[in-house]
């Protein structure tokens, strides 16, 4: 039999340690004034760029980790350094990803290069799903994609909003609808190359948390890309629109995910694994903080209210651990997600880094409140995580759906 264990192996701790590094000695530092500036980190990303954090080589690395584990643990430790510099690090993961799971062996080779750049002159690259009145309602997206045979091109309109790096990134991912009668199965990914005319930056938004992580809409009027920028291939997408009419006349169900659903399911847990480091990190402030801080003669651990709230903070991050593990160990190895795994791992990190989060600004009561002690931006920063990729009341939906097989609404 097969040894069973949960420990990480020597290369593991190897990366994990690396990356924990820089994001204590890089990105905690840096946190407090890109918070207050709300803008993108740019010098920050570029110290990542050349450590080697900041890459494709490194995300492939630990997305082809057999364990599944890679990327859960570089999540958590870069968050666990601060939850807005490191989205402006990671965002450009979820566009990646966007391309890797729709896109052919060519687009991915030609165009992930170039949502990077280089240490020297670092891009960023941004996926475009939500929009105005179509957040977690993918099906009521309204941005259209009509393909132009006589150029081989096709043509973009429409508003996406809630994009990281919208607007400013070298290369759009952009999900579109190309047949209106289908619902989400009528929806495609599209590359939007560098300098494309017609796309342009809406509303840049000032946001609760993760300030340091650029948000903002993405305008689309007449922008046409070639026909080699629809991920997949038209040959691919008339397969599949073919075979969802036909289901769809039959009266039978389309099991192909739409495109955005097939990107939000492969990031499900690695958003789990940044709740954990930023509910972790608050944890640790927190805990040191009770054990130096004296009232009434003693430290104030030595209270059962207090030292109770740290026991079921440390219990809630060790579980919601766990769950991302899980998940990201089921995806690896090819296992099901039979009880929506993957968004229970999401939902249980997400709301324990909510809780733990305003535990720890509890518990430095007065100076928890204030800028001077990190918890106050870790709490605006983790209440995020219920809301992006997927609320915790669509998480809450899925894995309803999936264990009851009833179509819940």
């Amino acid at each position: 039999m097969a040894e069973f264990t949960m420990e990480l192996n020597d290369d593991q701790k190897q990366v994990r340690d690396w990356i924990h590094g820089f994001a204590a000695d890089v990105i905690r530092p840096a946190a407090a004034e890109w918070d207050e500036r709300e803008e993108t980190p740019w010098p920050v990303i570029q110290e990542a760029a050349k450590v080697g954090i900041y890459s494709l080589d490194f995300y492939a690395q630990q997305f082809f980790d057999p364990t599944g584990l890679g990327v859960p643990m570089a999540m958590e430790e870069l968050f666990w350094g601060d939850a807005g510099i490191a989205l402006s690090i990671v965002g450009t993961g979820l566009a990646a990803i966007g391309v890797v799971a729709n896109g052919t062996e060519e687009q991915i080779g030609t165009w992930i290069p170039q949502m990077y750049g280089t240490p020297d002159d670092v891009k960023v690259a941004a996926f475009c799903s939500s929009e105005p009145d179509a957040g977690s309602d993918v099906g009521a997206m309204r941005t259209r994609a009509v393909y132009d045979q006589a150029k081989d091109e096709w043509v973009l309109n429409g508003t996406k909003t809630w994009a990281t790096n919208g607007g400013i990134a070298n290369v759009h991912i952009v999900v579109a609808v190309v047949d209106p009668e289908l619902g989400t199965k009528g929806h495609a990914s599209f590359i939007v190359p560098p300098g494309t005319p017609g796309l342009s930056q809406g509303q840049k938004f000032k946001k609760h948390g993760i300030r340091a992580s650029h948000t903002a809409e993405v305008v689309l009027e007449d922008v046409r890309v070639p026909g080699s920028c629809l991920l997949g291939g038209k040959e691919k997408l008339d397969e599949r629109l073919a075979r969802a009419r036909e289901r769809a006349a039959a009266g039978g169900g389309e099991r192909v995910k739409n495109a955005a659903m097939a990107t939000f399911e492969a990031s499900r847990p690695a958003v789990g694994a940044m709740a954990v480091g930023t509910a972790r990190a608050a944890y640790e402030v927190a805990l040191d903080y009770a054990r130096t801080r004296t009232q009434f003669g003693r430290p104030i651990i030595d209270n059962q209210g207090v030292a109770f709230q740290l026991a079921d903070m440390r219990t809630q991050i060790d579980a919601a651990r766990l769950l991302v593990w899980r998940a990201s160990w089921m995806a690896v190895a090819g296992k099901p997600f039979t009880a929506a795994e993957g968004s229970m791992s999401k939902l249980y990190a997400s709301e324990v880094a909510k809780k733990v989060t305003a535990q720890a600004v509890q518990i430095l009561g007065g100076n928890g409140f204030t800028r001077e002690y990190p918890v106050e931006r870790m709490h605006r920063d983790a209440a995020i995580y219920t809301i992006f990729e997927g609320t915790s009341e669509i998480q809450r939906l899925v894995i309803a759906r999936t264990i009851s097989g009833m179509p819940i609404r």
